[in-house]
């Protein structure tokens, strides 16, 4: 059996054993085409079920989450952990609340967390959980008690040794203060590396707030660099108004970018000034309110409820709001006005299709899996400081957050290389994230 062969069956049988769940369909399809490349050059990693263990999720929880609203009433939503692969180190990756959440999604967030959780050298293995609560509109105490009967079920799998959740999508830190302090009653110890994304004094870390956004400006900063070019005087997109992007909007500014629009659900705000952060900040962060509040503010920003941001001429595109945002369609108008850099803040917000235009326009395109890891990596550094009860500065953990992503843009970087992909960091990523988890499966045995 060749290894297109090989590489379709294993395929066919992810189809088969997960029926309907079509994020997690794409985002295997994706990685198993990289990894053609590599077992025609290395066949030991067909071996042993090795693949087939790899795309099958060592645990999959689903629970009933019932709690009660404001007027009494008991509302039931369902709550999901995925733990996924754990051959590097105990389960890691966030939680997402939102109406949209099932378990294909969770699977396919957690099949991604294993690459990115070993491209950041650091030693977390992959999973991600959630649940179809929508948070909008809630009260504070709403979200509390929904927290605490998702906690409720959640304690009894998780630990600093086994399983350590973090945010997502709908998940900041009021919510994890009241997943932590659930935690913290039922296990009847401040366990604080259970959970990450923690408040500053209760075993958080700075730079955790900024991280994903920072990470993915560091990435594309080295990514821009390898081909002779620099932030300074770009114009920018950046999608989505939530955390990445806030900070992505924020460190692409500093390094010189001008940001001319950023979005949310209800459209998109055009700033061809560049975007007012403070004030960004004070509307999403303080009052939790939508991007029309900062139009009516800002003097210069125009607010759009129709069309699409990427149709706006650009220099790099930074996709930061939620999965296959942009597609086909999206990549050729973005290649047509001139966009030579994307690079991923959410979780594959490119379709198929619009990473095939990448390819075939010139685009270079750095996937989420590798440039939106500053998230996951900086949890970990987090997990560090908890596990020897320290705290470091700012500076000295966006240092290590920098040196982190200009690592694993080298790392994508000399394996498209090495297995004669140059520039592909598509292939690059999923390849180095690939290889050091089988090897790590293939030492510990068949398990």
């Amino acid at each position: 059996m060749n290894v297109d062969e090989q590489v379709s069956q294993y395929y066919n049988t992810v189809l088969n054993r997960n029926p309907g769940e079509a994020e997690f369909h794409q985002a295997v399809a994706e990685v198993l085409d990289s990894l053609k490349i590599i077992l025609e050059k290395d066949p030991h990693y067909a071996a042993e079920g090795l693949i087939e263990r790899l795309c099958e999720p060592e645990r999959q929880l689903i629970f009933r989450v019932p709690w009660t609203d404001d007027e009494g009433k008991v509302r039931v939503n369902r709550g999901f952990r995925v733990q996924f692969n754990s051959a590097l180190g105990p389960y890691k990756g966030g939680l997402r609340f939102h109406p949209s959440v099932n378990v294909g999604i969770i699977k396919f967030l957690g099949f991604e967390q294993i690459f990115k959780n070993s491209l950041t050298g650091l030693p977390i293995g992959g999973g991600k959980g959630g649940s179809d609560f929508d948070p909008k509109g809630k009260s504070d105490a709403e979200i509390m008690r929904f927290c605490q009967s998702f906690m409720t079920e959640l304690h009894r799998h998780i630990g600093e040794y086994r399983d350590v959740p973090a945010g997502d999508i709908g998940v900041g830190g009021r919510e994890i203060g009241y997943l932590f302090g659930q935690y913290r009653r039922l296990a009847n110890q401040h366990e604080s590396g259970v959970l990450t994304g923690k408040g500053l004094n209760w075993g958080g870390s700075l730079v955790r707030t900024e991280a994903t956004g920072y990470g993915l400006v560091y990435f594309t900063k080295e990514m821009l660099a390898a081909h002779g070019e620099s932030f300074d005087g770009k114009k920018v997109i950046v999608s989505g108004s939530g955390n990445v992007a806030i900070y992505a909007i924020e460190k692409a500014q500093e390094l010189g970018a001008t940001v001319i629009a950023f979005s949310d659900s209800s459209g998109w705000v055009e700033t061809p000034n560049g975007v007012d952060v403070a004030k960004l900040k004070d509307v999403k962060e303080t009052r939790r309110e939508r991007i029309s509040a900062y139009v009516d503010e800002v003097e210069g920003a125009t607010l759009h409820t129709d069309g699409s941001i990427w149709d706006l001429p650009c220099d790099v595109a930074l996709p930061c709001a939620t999965q296959n945002e942009l597609d086909g369609e999206h990549a050729i108008k973005l290649a047509d006005n001139g966009c030579k850099f994307v690079a991923e803040g959410a979780n594959m917000p490119s379709t198929a299709d619009a990473v095939e235009v990448y390819r075939e326009r010139g685009v270079h395109f750095g996937p989420g899996k590798a440039a939106n890891a500053g998230g996951v990596a900086t949890s970990a550094l987090e997990m560090q400081q908890n596990a020897c009860r320290d705290s470091w500065t700012f500076e000295y953990t966006d240092k290590r957050l920098h040196e982190i992503m200009s690592n694993i843009f080298r790392l994508c970087d000399e394996t498209a290389r090495e297995y004669g992909h140059e520039g592909d960091y598509v292939i690059g990523a999923n390849i180095a994230g690939f290889k050091k988890v089988a090897d790590a499966m293939i030492a510990q045995g068949i398990i």
